[in-house]
């Protein structure tokens, strides 16, 4: 059974909260009986202490295969393979910066794995009180199909779609933020932590690129959420004027029409700089790249991937 699948058959077993997440009691207790996540199963089985990371890449024992020779460099950032985990380029993989909207990853993993795809997400006041960007046009009080949102989370990066799917999710965004985090460590993410389901708040909410990786095959192996990141566009039927709600991916590679790109995620704040996870299959491979504190994150990106695809070609 593949991870994508093993998601999927677990969304049943998801009804209760982590051991840790705003519950009482014996944390021992908690822990022993706590339900599985999706996320958990899709990463094996979840030991107490250091275990088994199915989607982590592969940073020990390996030699760079390309070298991008970048006059500015990102302040960090990965090239690998998505299907193997094996890492061909790297620049401080494990060091933990700002991710802005890059948060937003996680938060779609934890709403496809606990929400189902018919459900509703009510527009709340506090959605619509949302700073940065956003989906802009959710009309308070009325009902959205979740599959709407996250597709106003995932390409115009809606902060006010995060609110609203974090309170449909978990009640309130503090009960989610909280999961985000017991959901990171279930996954074994070595330098991440959340403060917010949409990374608009710089403080404590940061990652790596080793985990940023991680969540990237972690999205590409949910049907459901791949569909849409690898999607420049999109036009869906809305409780607005016009019935229609026209949405546009910030992913460069898709603005430009990079060939093969299949997703996945951006952000910026001037903490965090311009970020990117981006996604491409060509030739019977598929190439990561996470790009943290970048200059030209959708240059830098097809400098890698194009010196990937050329090392990854036969002989």
């Amino acid at each position: 059974m593949s991870r994508a699948a093993a998601i999927l058959a677990a969304a049943a077993l998801a009804g209760g909260a982590l051991a840790g997440c705003g519950g009482s009691g014996d944390p021992a207790t908690a822990a022993a009986t706590a339900p599985v996540t999706p996320l958990q199963v899709a990463n094996g089985p979840i030991a107490p202490g250091p275990g088994p990371r199915p989607l982590a890449v592969k940073l020990a024992g390996t030699r760079d295969a390309v070298d991008p020779h970048f006059k500015r460099p990102p302040r960090a950032g990965l090239l690998f393979d998505l299907d193997t985990g094996r890492v061909l380029w790297r620049r401080n993989p494990t060091r933990a910066e700002p991710i802005a909207s890059l948060t937003k990853m996680m938060t779609a993993l934890i709403v496809a794995a606990r929400v189902p795809p018919g459900a509703k997400v009510r527009v709340t006041k506090e959605a619509l009180a949302y700073k940065g960007s956003g989906v802009g046009v959710l009309p308070r009080g009325k009902s959205v199909g979740v599959s709407a949102m996250l597709y106003g989370l995932l390409l115009p990066s809606g902060n006010d779609a995060a609110i609203a799917l974090a309170q449909r999710t978990s009640g309130t965004v503090a009960a989610f933020v909280r999961r985000m985090n017991a959901e990171a460590a279930a996954l074994g993410l070595q330098c991440s932590h959340f403060s917010s389901p949409s990374g608009f708040t710089d403080a404590g909410n940061y990652s790596c690129p080793e985990d940023l990786a991680a969540l990237a095959r972690a999205i590409l192996d949910v049907p459901r959420l791949a569909r849409i990141v690898g999607r420049r566009q999109a036009v869906l039927p809305f409780p607005i004027k016009g019935g229609r709600l026209f949405l546009y991916n910030n992913n460069p590679l898709l603005r430009t029409g990079y060939a093969g790109t299949i997703g996945i995620k951006t952000g910026y704040t001037d903490a965090a700089g311009r970020c990117l996870v981006a996604a491409v299959k060509r030739r019977g491979h598929r190439l990561g790249v996470v790009l943290l504190h970048s200059i030209d994150p959708g240059r830098q990106a097809k400098v890698l991937f194009g010196r990937g695809l050329s090392y990854m070609a036969p002989r």
